[in-house]
Order: C-alpha cells, then sequence, then structure tokens
C-alpha cells in the first residue's frame, strides 16, 4: 500500500480553523501505518461530542460548531477519515473498503478510548459512525443522525443486482452541472447513480465544486480554498473518487451481512436516539424514518428538520444544527 501525505503547508493560515492539530498512527491492515488525525478541543472533563464528517469534506466541515460546543462545556473530538483532511490517504482505489473504514475508525477509537460519547454524524460520517455505535455501543451515550443513512439494500430482491449494476453501467459520466441537476430533479435513474459514475470517473473533480451542488449558500474563496487543500492534485483524491462506489445500495454487496448485523444492534440501542435532517438535502431526504421507526432510543425524542439546510447543514446552518444538538444533550443528560 502506498501512502500519501498531503504537505502542511496546504493547511497553514487556513481562516475559521484555529485548531490544533493531533495525530494518532494505527495499523493499516497490508503493510505501513496510517495517519490519522483529529481535533480535541474543550475542557478534559467535559463530555464528548464526537463529530464525523463524510464525503468529500474533512473536519474543517465543523468549524463553526466546534467554539459552541466547547463554550457549552463540551470536550469535541472530530477525526479526518483516512484518505480525507490531514489523514493519510491511501493512494490506489482498491486500497479502500468499506470494511476497512470501519476497523481504521474502530482502530483509532480504541486507541484513545473514548467513553460517554455523543456521535455526531453526517453522510459517511453516519455510515462509518453508527457502525463504530453498533460495534462498540457501550462507549456511546447518545446518538445525533443527520443527513446520513446505515444502508442495506433494504427491501430489494438478490435478483434486482443484475439489473441495478447494468443501469448503472449505462450512464454516461455527468458534468458537475448535470450532476447537481440530476439531484435537483431526479427522473430515470437516482441521482446516486449518476454521483457514483462522477465521482469515479470525471476528470473534472473539484471538492469545492462539488460542496456547491447541494449547498445553500455560496462558498467564499477561502472556504473553497480550504475544502480543496487536502487534495494538491487527482492522486491524492482515491478515498474521495470511491466512496460512493462503496455504499451497500446493491442487493449483493459483499457488506451487507455487517450492515444488517448492524441494524440488529441499532433495534436494541434504548439510548437517545436523535434525527436532525436537513429540508434541502436531496441525497438523504426521507432517510430518518427508518431511524425513527427502528431504533428503540429514537422513540420519543425530539426529532428535527433543520430549515434552509442542503446536504452540508454543519456548512449551511451550523448555529441552528449546533444549537439543536446541545438542547437535545442537555435534555437526554447522561448519567455517566
Amino acid at each position: 500500500m502506498e501512502i500519501l501525505r498531503t504537505s502542511d503547508e496546504r493547511f497553514q493560515g487556513l481562516a475559521e480553523y484555529p485548531f490544533a492539530a493531533r495525530y494518532l498512527e494505527i495499523e493499516s491492515g497490508a503493510g505501513p501505518r496510517l495517519r490519522v488525525h483529529y481535533i480535541d478541543e474543550g475542557p478534559r472533563d467535559g463530555e464528548i461530542v464526537l463529530c464525523m464528517h463524510g464525503q468529500p469534506t474533512w473536519s474543517y466541515l465543523y468549524r463553526h460548531m466546534i467554539p459552541l460546543f466547547t463554550a457549552a462545556g463540551y470536550r469535541v473530538v472530530a477525526p479526518d477519515l483516512v484518505g480525507f483532511g490531514r489523514s493519510d490517504k491511501p493512494a490506489a482505489g482498491e486500497d479502500y473498503s468499506y470494511a476497512r473504514h470501519v476497523q481504521w475508525m474502530s482502530a483509532w477509537l480504541e486507541a484513545l478510548d473514548l467513553q460517554g460519547m455523543t456521535l455526531v454524524c453526517q453522510d459517511w460520517g453516519g455510515l462509518i459512525g453508527l457502525r463504530l455505535v453498533a460495534a462498540f455501543p457501550e462507549r456511546f451515550a447518545r446518538v445525533v443522525a443527520a443527513n446520513t443513512g446505515l444502508p442495506d439494500a433494504h427491501g430489494l430482491s438478490a435478483e434486482m443486482a443484475g439489473p441495478m449494476r447494468t443501469l448503472l453501467a449505462s450512464i454516461a459520466v455527468p458534468t458537475v452541472d448535470e450532476l447537481g441537476a440530476r439531484f435537483r430533479e431526479p427522473s430515470g435513474a437516482p441521482g446516486f447513480f449518476y454521483w457514483i459514475r462522477f465521482a469515479a470517473e470525471q476528470p473534472d473533480f473539484r471538492v469545492s465544486e462539488l460542496m456547491q451542488i447541494t449547498g445553500r449558500h455560496p462558498l467564499t474563496p477561502v472556504q473553497r480554498q480550504a475544502y480543496d487543500a487536502p487534495f494538491p492534485d487527482d492522486s491524492y483524491m482515491a478515498g474521495a473518487r470511491r466512496f460512493p462506489g462503496l455504499v451497500p445500495i446493491f442487493p449483493d454487496d459483499p457488506e451487507l451481512p455487517a450492515q444488517r448485523a448492524a441494524w440488529e444492534v441499532l433495534r436494541h440501542f434504548d439510548k437517545p436516539f436523535l434525527t436532525a435532517f436537513g429540508d434541502s438535502d436531496p441525497v438523504t431526504a426521507g432517510g430518518h424514518q427508518r431511524f425513527q421507526d427502528e431504533v428503540p432510543g429514537a422513540r420519543g425524542q425530539h426529532h428535527v428538520t433543520i430549515e434552509n439546510a442542503g446536504h452540508f447543514l454543519q456548512e449551511d446552518q451550523p448555529e441552528a444544527f449546533a444549537r439543536v444538538i446541545i438542547e437535545f444533550m442537555r435534555a437526554n443528560p447522561h448519567s455517566g
């Protein structure tokens, strides 16, 4: 496994991101060790808010929320997933799998021995974070699921795998504008199929452009620079390009047994569980309902739809999102 590491110079002087860089090395499972970057801010004895990002972002996504959490007395831990941010980046697409991502973050979590956490997860932060909850339920006090899911090809028969993959292969690689249109006004094939094709094969793959597809507010030049900082060129983007194709939406996906086992754990998870989805997210719209229906801890909670928020609600409505989480934590005190 070849490992790439983005130069620290790419991250120097980033506006709105004054947090100290912390690193932990973990086993990669395929040769060299991986260095995982994370933020650890706030009082050491405060309850831990574990903020997990998705694709194609990094912990910078939570920059406006972190000070609000620490001001409320909480300790915030926000890692960069392997392949993203300041964490190491395996160079080949085949280096990445869903199982490896879970393995990597499990090793990171156990090494830090974090306990009593409130998970805040969005996009792939939920696909990985909820697997951590299923693997280590005793470490978590609460969960906030936002614009995310735990896909397991629910309701699809095995016979549908072939036609679904044929449909995916028939789709022409879209431009970024075409991709945005497919998400806003889906017709024919699901918009996510276009996202898989785009991420895997579109030469013009710029993270700052992708952030605008479902966002409610334009990014400033400084913010665009920050989101592009982890990727000096396309050779660093194997993880970002690989993620959409790893989502287990096909009924023959090898990760389905692990996903369904995780759902079995969640069906017995009775600790407080909140859904907070954006009202303008075309990617995960409606995904909150399964959590509310199947997770015992979601019953009786004041679930929230955050207004004027697209897929990256941490970027669109950080103050409102942070306020929802703080109120949820205070309304559901952790006994220790």
